[in-house]
Formats: structure tokens, sequence, C-alpha cells
């Protein structure tokens, strides 16, 4: 298949790419490499699927000297007009819009960020998938469009109407969206809420990333709400593995009385939860990282951060039905994979 992948340049869509590329399908990458955290790392990561410097060029196509059949073009999702011609040139199969601007806390500095990628560019992606009858269209949602939610497991039929932050109001009006363009044009669109990913080659801002710094560099690590919080985290290659098979299912309407907020029997729609089912408290999450280290961290306990909540949960079932899926890589082994690729890219 001729894939094309938005955000190859981040973490998650560089994995993606690597695993389709290995595979064997044809993928079209593209990103706008801004400058939210490091560039250097996200050019490292083209650098590793052998895209040279020359993608710093806007809307040139860079072809990968490590795999033929991959392409990389610098661009803005917000771009209609190079995105359309894009997909004119290309005639795609499917398409995985994984780029987005991310970060919860983020969202109360800079919101037009998330206005602007998030959702003027999710709506480009969208127009430009109908007139070329793209398959399907997989894209990232977020576990944090459940906001407040306390019933757990956090469940794909729960309701969503109440995100506490900016980033999860637009992953909700994500979904939204493509049901609208699922309903009218019949676009098979797939929607996965993503659960607290880690691992190699991971975001700076992220709790592991910083904590690992942190602790090699004998400053305190900050940990907010005193402790006292649950993640559901997922490694990267549990989140890869499932996005591929999501890929391979396009989505379709629903059993007729089976519409609720994740499907709909109207349309190709259809919402997955992907996260390793198995919440673990941050403080043992800590203890994994100074065992993987072998450095005890000194602790500055804070209160909780505005948009964060206490706990998270996925509820797999869905995936497991349909998808015959379940993330399962432990913390232990995660953390280690993480720590081994963090001291050789930063350290040796």
């Amino acid at each position: 298949m001729k894939i094309l992948i938005t955000g190859t340049a981040g973490f998650i869509g560089f994995h993606l790419a690597k695993r389709l590329l290995e595979r064997g399908d044809e993928v079209v990458g593209i990103d706008n490499i801004n400058d939210y955290y490091d560039v250097n790392l996200k050019y490292a990561r083209l650098a590793e699927t052998g895209i040279s410097r020359e993608a710093e060029k806007w809307h040139t196509p860079v072809r990968s000297t490590k795999y033929p059949s991959y392409t990389f073009v610098r661009m803005n999702l917000e771009d209609r007009d190079h995105l359309m011609a894009l997909f004119e040139r290309e005639k795609f199969h499917n398409v995985c819009s994984l780029a987005a601007q991310a970060g919860v806390r983020y969202s109360l500095e800079n919101p037009y960020a998330y206005i602007d990628s998030n959702i003027v560019g999710f709506v480009n992606i969208l127009e430009a998938c109908c007139p070329h009858n793209i398959r399907h269209l997989v894209y990232a949602s977020s576990s944090s469009v459940y906001g407040n939610n306390t019933k757990m497991p956090l469940s794909t039929s729960d309701n969503v109407d109440h995100p506490i932050s900016l980033y999860g109001a637009t992953k909700k009006s994500n979904e939204l969206m493509a049901h609208t363009y699922s309903h009218l044009f019949g676009l098979p669109t797939t929607g996965l809420r993503f659960f607290t990913v880690y691992g190699p080659w991971g975001r700076p801002d992220m709790a592991l990333f910083l904590f690992t710094k942190a602790i090699l560099e004998s400053r305190p690590i900050q940990v907010f709400n005193y402790g006292n919080m649950v993640r559901d985290f997922t490694y990267i290659d549990d989140i890869v593995e499932g996005v591929t098979r999501v890929i391979d299912h396009p989505a379709k309407p629903s059993p007729a009385g089976k519409n609720d907020v994740s499907c709909s029997d109207t349309a190709p729609y259809k919402v997955y939860n992907i996260g390793n089912s198995s919440p673990v408290p941050l403080t043992e999450y800590i203890a994994a990282i100074e065992a993987a280290l072998g450095k005890t961290a000194e602790k500055e306990f804070l209160p909780m951060q505005l948009g964060d909540v206490p706990r998270t949960e996925a509820d797999v079932t869905d995936l497991i039905k349909d998808i015959g899926y379940k993330p399962s890589t432990s913390i232990k082994i995660g953390i280690e994979k993480f720590i081994e690729w963090y001291k050789s890219y930063y350290i040796t």
C-alpha cells in the first residue's frame, strides 16, 4: 500500500513509518518540524530513516537513502494548496494523521497553535481525503478527551463532552469532524485514543524524558499531585503495532442499533482506545526509572497542574474484539529500553 503519514519527524510517526517501511509499504511522510521541542531530535529521527538535512527545505520531496520506498516532505497541514497537490500527485491508498500540536500544559500558553494545527490542519486532511478515494483515514485522538471522568476503566462508550484542556477539546473535535465526513462522504475513519505513550526517541516534554534527564544530572524531579497519580503507560512498540493493525481494518458502519459515541450505524466510523490497560502509580513508575538508572531521584512534590487528571486506565475490549490485539509491554521492559536509547543518544 501507499500510505501518507503526517508527523513523521515526531515520536509516534517516526516509529510507525519505520514499521510500515519494514513490512514493505510505500510511505510518504510530512512534518513541519516546528520548534515546540528540540528540532535536532526531530532531524535525528528523520536521519534514522535515511532522510538527510535536505528535509529543512519546505515543499521539497527528499528520498530516503535507507528505505527506497520512503519520501519526506516538509509541510504544514494548514497549507491547503500544497497538501491538496501532494494528494493529487501521490495517489495514496491510506492516510494516518499523527501530526498535531501536542501537550496538555502548553495549550494554556499557546492556544492558537492547537487551533491551527489540530483543527484547521485536520479539516484540510479530511478535505484532501474525500476527492481522492482514500480507503481508510486513521488519526490520533487522545485519552485527554475523557477529561475528569472517574469511572474506570475509561471506555470509548463513555461520555466525553467535558474535556478539561484545549488539547483534549481539539482531539474530541477531530472525532466529531471525522464522523461528519464519514457520514456525508462515506470516508472510512478510525480515531485512536492513545494513553501516555513512552519509549525510545520519545518527546522531551514527557515525564520519562524529564525524570531521566534530571536524575542523571542530580537535579530534583517534579512530582505533581504529590505523587498521587496513576497512568496507563503504553510502550511505543505496542502503540505502533495497534496502529498498523487498525490501518489494515477500515472502519465500517456498526450494526443497526449499536450506534454510540465510538461507532455509527450510518457511517464507516470507529474510535478505539490504545492503552496497556494496566495502570501504574507514578511512584512505581519513578521507582522503575531509578532501578534502570541505578540512581535514586531527589523528589520535589507539587500540587496538581491545570488540565491534568489523577488517573487514566484504558478499556481495550473493542480493540481486542475487532482487531485481535492488546498492548502488553511491562513498564520494567519499556523503561529499560528507553534508558538504553537515552544513554546511547545523549551520553555515548
